[in-house]
C-alpha cells in the first residue's frame, strides 16, 4: 500500500490545503483527495510542485507499507 503523507507535511509546514493549492497551481479538489488519501493516480508534475512547495523529498510524501493482500 502506498501512504500519502500530505496531511503530516502540511502540518509540519503549518500550511493549509488552500495555500498549497495556490503555491502549486494544483486544483483544491486534487489537493483534498491527496490529503485524505482518496486519490487513485498522481501526476508527476504535481509531485514535483508539492515537493518544491513543501521543501521535501518524494520519499517523505509517499511511503510504501507492505500489505499482505494484493490489490488488482
Amino acid at each position: 500500500m502506498i501512504k500519502i503523507n500530505l496531511s503530516y507535511l502540511l502540518g509540519k509546514n503549518k500550511m493549509i490545503q488552500k495555500s498549497l493549492s495556490n503555491a502549486t497551481g494544483i486544483r483544491p479538489a486534487t489537493i483534498s483527495k491527496m490529503y485524505y488519501e482518496e486519490i487513485k493516480r498522481i501526476n508527476i508534475n504535481h509531485l514535483n510542485n508539492i515537493c518544491k512547495a513543501l521543501n521535501c523529498e518524494v520519499s517523505e510524501l509517499l511511503e510504501y507499507i507492505q500489505d499482505t493482500k494484493i490489490e488488482i
